[in-house]
């Protein structure tokens, strides 16, 4: 099933009216550490909320967030995660939630992370008959290949099966993710949510030479990107190992890393003429990006790739890891390259016919930013609300005539 067409947008009202809705949302990261997941979770909110929607968020919560919630949200019990302690690992409902949980009386439920909580909350809707969405951000089953635990997929793997089939039915934000959860049996109703991008913010017009040349890059130097939170499941040390084959080859290029996390030492050491720009937000963040000449993203854990879409908004071309998210926004040859995770040799070619071709630059990010057109916010978030709907209808014909 692939995102619906401007076209069929066109049937839906203007202004739907979601006030039958009562969603209970629960996540394992909805604020505290910034990413693409938890900026899709609230700009879903905000748009049930905008349309009469009544909604609940539970997540863990800390003192400093990265960002203010949208909508009301419910602390849950959480921990540090081990070694990452920047995350949270939300243990149980808690008492308050639960106490909130009967007050709001929800009629969907919808998970977006298979922990401890999101267990409990399924048995919590399944004892009551209550529909469950579960929506899929993140490739949890390849995290354990990039701290030498491979090993443990397929245990991982048959896990996240259990939880998801307990599911009524499930999201991805991309045809070839979608694809992966059939093929691996996780659940049988399986849609689209895909992902918009903020226009105002990506744009090409957002390009500034002069802040490249604050950065010691000159106006013909032709940068190469990374865009993204700096941990090791992002590919860093496929990105670091390309651009040391470019170096070695003799191909003029520069370098630019937009994100800040734990890797951040060992990438910058690995980079050392690298341009580290730190953490950029909103505008800036534009500005950043447009600035680059093309991303590169090696990334295989992403199920949709926002900061893909952005560039090509952005008109950059990308190179990307022949995995999910990127098989469905990167067309081979036209918009930008796909190549075999990890085949540095290949990524090294990929780079190199755009840094010495600039009117392929130019042509493959103009095809990109076409594509990038696809992707409205809001008709995105109204298939999730229709979901919903659907679920409760199904749900109500299930339950017996009293």
């Amino acid at each position: 099933m692939m995102p619906l067409s401007p076209e069929s947008a066109e049937t839906r009202p203007a202004h739907p009216d979601l006030s039958d809705l009562r969603v209970a949302l629960f996540s394992g990261n909805y604020n505290y550490v910034r990413d693409g997941a938890n900026q899709a979770l609230n700009r879903l909110v905000g748009y049930l909320l905008r349309h009469g929607a009544h909604v609940r968020v539970y997540a863990p919560v800390v003192d400093k967030p990265a960002f203010a919630p949208t909508g009301d949200l419910i602390a849950l019990p959480a921990l540090p995660l081990p070694g990452r302690a920047e995350y949270r690992i939300p243990l149980a409902l808690g008492w308050r939630a639960r106490r909130d949980l009967a007050s709001f009386a929800p009629n969907v439920i919808h998970v977006s992370s298979p922990d401890i909580a999101g267990h409990r909350v399924v048995s919590w809707a399944r004892r009551r008959r209550l529909p469950v969405l579960a929506s899929v951000h993140t490739r949890f089953d390849t995290y354990p290949r990039y701290y030498n635990l491979a090993w443990i997929e397929p245990v991982l793997t048959a896990m996240l099966r259990r939880f998801y089939r307990r599911c009524d039915a499930l999201v991805a934000p991309s045809e070839s993710m979608a694809q992966v959860l059939r093929d691996q049996r996780m659940n049988y109703d399986i849609s689209l949510w895909s992902r918009g991008v903020d226009r105002d913010t990506f744009h090409p017009a957002r390009r500034d030479l002069a802040w490249r040349r604050g950065l010691g890059l000159a106006d013909d130097d032709v940068v190469i990107g990374f865009l993204g939170r700096l941990v090791m499941e992002k590919g860093l040390d496929v990105f670091a190992d390309t651009i040391d084959d470019l170096a070695r080859r003799g191909f003029a290029h520069r370098v630019m890393v937009i994100g800040e996390g734990p890797a951040r030492a060992w990438f910058a050491a690995r980079l050392p003429q690298a341009v580290f720009t730190g953490f950029q937000g909103g505008a800036d963040l534009g500005r950043a990006l447009a600035s680059m000449d093309v991303l590169f993203n090696p990334s295989v854990t992403e199920t949709f790739g926002n900061v893909t879409l952005e560039a090509m908004a952005c008109a950059l071309p990308v190179v990307a890891a022949e995995a999910t998210g990127s098989e469905s926004l990167v067309e081979n040859h036209v918009n930008g390259r796909l190549v075999r995770p990890g085949a540095i040799h290949a990524f090294a070619e990929a780079l190199r016919a755009y840094l010495v071709d600039p009117d392929l630059r130019a042509r493959h990010g103009a095809a990109g930013a076409q594509r990038s057109l696809d992707f409205s916010w809001d008709r995105i978030n109204q298939t999730v609300a229709e979901t919903y709907q659907r679920l409760i209808r199904q749900n109500r014909a299930k339950q017996p005539i009293t």
